[in-house]
């Protein structure tokens, strides 16, 4: 059983995990976070065509691919799909058990989610303004 976790949750995680300043990301509503590492144009566009194309799972293709990482930082998991820029936040009273797997698909499910509805409830925009000419 999937439980819903507040954008407000979520969003202070990926500025936890995400400390890089060169870094702009997106934050899709199931926790799936499109990090830009050359943002152009409008950020939500661009996270939103990655999303299109690496966010839903087809069976027995690398898009069923998961990792799972156990952030220090912050309760939970991340979970990495066939993009390495493609990240989804597991929180710990989600998944049906703490083991890798449980985990993983739960994290897997929530990215297809994100992948297939895409809405966008967070842009952080980290591009700054342009350095000395």
């Amino acid at each position: 059983m999937m439980i819903a976790v507040n954008t407000e949750i979520l969003v202070d995680v990926w500025q936890h995990l995400l400390t890089d300043p060169r870094k702009s990301w997106v934050l899709f509503e199931h926790g799936t976070c499109v990090v830009l590492t050359a943002p152009d144009g409008d950020l939500a566009e661009q996270a939103t065509e990655i999303l299109r194309e690496f966010g839903p799972v087809y069976a027995g293709s690398p898009a069923g691919d998961f990792g799972v990482i156990d952030v220090k930082d912050a309760d939970g998991w991340v979970v990495t799909g066939h993009h390495q820029d493609v990240l989804t936040y597991v929180a710990p009273d989600e998944p049906s058990g703490q083991e890798n797997f449980a985990v993983g698909m739960c994290g897997r499910s929530k990215r297809h989610r994100d992948g297939t509805e895409l809405h966008v409830v967070h842009v952080e925009d980290r591009r700054g303004p342009a350095g000395p000419v």
